[in-house]
């Protein structure tokens, strides 16, 4: 009798874990670096190689750091409520291109508009893996003092920005 009843247990709890698994949101991945410093970085400048942006390129006020990439197609979705928000906010977005190549990341932004009042290059991902990045698009909302207030997975829209991050963003 109890060498069916471990095995039972076992395979119960095993199939318990994977249920739970299952009813969670992927895009709930909590992030380490919540109030935390943006990670120390200096990389070129997408649209000006000869320009290198750091760390304090972010400080000053309060911001988004949008990572993006020409070949994800959920950047592609969350491109025109990006240029929504720069244009009808007073919102600072500040792009890094992700393992992305120059040329068609600018080709990109000039066809499709650029939101972004800056733009890391990051074609190696770097930047990217020091901020815990799994894919584009991500979102952080940075504070004036580049802490990082908030990790968002996925394409942002208007639902999002409304209920997520506008309340957290007038808050810093």
């Amino acid at each position: 009798m109890l060498k069916l009843l471990v095995p039972l247990v076992l395979f119960s709890i095993v199939v318990a874990f994977l249920a739970v698994g299952l009813f969670r949101d992927p895009r709930l991945v909590p992030s380490p670096l919540i109030g935390k410093d943006t990670p120390q970085f200096s990389l070129e400048s997408l649209k000006s190689p000869d320009k290198t942006l750091t760390t304090a390129d972010l400080k000053g006020k309060p911001l988004l750091l949008n990572v993006w990439a020409t070949w994800c197609a959920a950047c592609r979705t969350e491109h025109n409520f990006l240029m929504h928000l720069a244009t009808a906010s007073n919102v600072k977005i500040v792009g890094v291109n992700y393992k992305d190549e120059r040329g068609a990341a600018l080709n990109w932004l000039s066809q499709l508009g650029d939101p972004y009042v800056a733009n890391i290059y990051d074609p190696e991902g770097e930047l990217a893996l020091d901020l815990g990045v799994y894919g584009a698009p991500e979102t952080f909302v940075l504070n004036s003092e580049g802490v990082i207030a908030y990790k968002h997975i996925g394409p942002l829209s208007r639902d999002i920005w409304q209920k997520q991050l506008l309340p957290l963003f007038r808050k810093l």
